[in-house]
């Protein structure tokens, strides 16, 4: 096995499975392949393979690869402050505070709380909600919250949280889009109601209309809380700030927690849990929750940088006007029955199905999307994605469709 001085980049292709294999836990399953290099919107394997990544890392990378603002960002902030821990203030996290509040028009009063992933940032949210004294939580079906244990208990799908169980108890789960029986859920014994305002894992699936104005009502009506989880759908990945303040999303409502990820490091590893308003900060008081890493220097500065370039360079615009003309021009294609999203995080039904197979070919076609559900695909491609990027991948995809239906493979994907 060779490696490149300095680097730990094998490059020895014939090896490198077996070598991950020995070292890498197996919870993480087998990687598709070795990727070594990107920039922009592709990236390259270690036999120099190039790749359109149109998933971003699962909607992280923002800005895409390499990008010159996050690279500076996190060059010049390791160069004066990397790590001060939470016994000690830094102005990055400050500004990114105050920044993430502003674009969330949070009233006064309201706070974050930095971590490092969207499902810590889901385990913040869930102690807030303990604060007040209940316990019972109500989520959705199809729902992803991240696999932490807390985080774990609010996510559906029971192949996740069956092997742990006995899990976070008080988690009660009701159908996806049935209004009447969200409302029958929300009771006085309920903390709070925790949604994805779009559900990314379960095929990119929007609520009904009248649902999340719904959850509102119903939260407001036995003083639970409205804990909407935007770490898929944050930091313009919908073609808005967050994904709430579209109307025909959030239908005008006002959250009391807001979670979020992803996009908003552009790669550093940074989550964030905001708190709309006094009476919600207040939940939390000094000595109930921590991080050693929390709005730590590195990670605050590249959300900083992510948040100006997005604004800079009128990303979200991008992401709306680009994303519904990829819409429109996946849902002409005869080998899809239905698109779904806004922005560019989209979910395609396959009319034949099989969607493994068809992620397989398109990832030997230079395509990498995700196998979202056995019969969808996900596309969350960068933000800073070009025009002849994104539809020339809807102009592939009746071939790479075509040439899944001849390999004869396939197996149900996972996001």
């Amino acid at each position: 096995m060779t490696e490149t001085k300095g680097t730990g980049m094998m490059t020895d292709t014939s090896e490198w499975r077996s070598h991950h294999e020995a070292a890498i836990l197996p919870a993480l399953g087998r990687p598709q392949r070795l990727l070594v290099r990107g920039e922009g919107v592709r990236v390259w394997d270690e036999a120099g393979r190039e790749y359109v990544d149109l998933l971003a890392g699962i909607a992280v990378n923002a800005l895409g690869h390499a990008h010159s603002a996050v690279v500076g960002a996190l060059t010049d902030q390791a160069s004066t402050l990397g790590h001060i821990s939470n016994f000690f203030a830094s102005p990055p996290q400050i500004a990114l505070a105050e920044r993430v509040l502003a674009l969330a028009q949070a009233p006064s009063g309201s706070s974050v709380y930095f971590s490092n992933s969207g499902a810590e940032a889901n385990e913040a949210a869930l102690k807030i909600t303990r604060r007040t004294g209940r316990s019972k939580i109500v989520a959705v079906e199809g729902s992803f919250h991240g696999r932490t244990m807390g985080a774990l208990a609010l996510t559906a799908k029971a192949a996740y949280r069956e092997p742990f169980d006995p899990g976070v108890p008080g988690v009660v789960h009701v159908p996806f889009g049935d209004e009447a029986a969200l409302r029958a859920a929300v009771d006085a014994d309920t903390a709070a109601v925790v949604l994805e305002p779009i559900q990314g894992e379960s095929g990119v699936r929007r609520h009904p209309a009248g649902y999340m104005r719904a959850a509102r009502e119903a939260t407001d009506a036995v003083g639970a809380l409205l804990v909407l989880d935007e770490v898929q759908t944050g930091i313009g990945r919908t073609g808005s700030w967050f994904a709430f303040q579209q109307s025909e999303i959030g239908e005008g409502i006002t959250p009391d927690v807001v979670t979020l990820a992803k996009g908003l490091g552009g790669g550093m590893p940074i989550g964030a849990t905001l708190t709309f308003g006094e009476r919600i900060t207040q939940l939390l008081q000094p000595g109930q929750h921590g991080s050693t890493f929390s709005g730590n220097p590195l990670a605050t500065a590249v959300g900083l940088a992510v948040l100006t370039t997005v604004q800079e360079q009128e990303l979200l615009a991008h992401a709306a006007d680009l994303g519904a003309r990829a819409r429109s021009a996946l849902a002409a294609l005869p080998q899809i029955t239905e698109v779904t999203g806004a922005g560019l995080l989209i979910g395609m039904e396959l009319r034949d199905g099989n969607a493994k197979a068809v992620a397989d070919a398109a990832l030997e076609a230079g395509w990498i999307v995700n196998p979202v559900t056995p019969t969808r695909l996900r596309l969350a491609p960068p933000l800073i994605i070009t025009d002849d990027q994104l539809l020339g991948f809807a102009d592939a995809l009746p071939g790479i469709i075509a040439s899944a239906a001849h390999s004869g493979a396939g197996a149900e994907g996972a996001a």
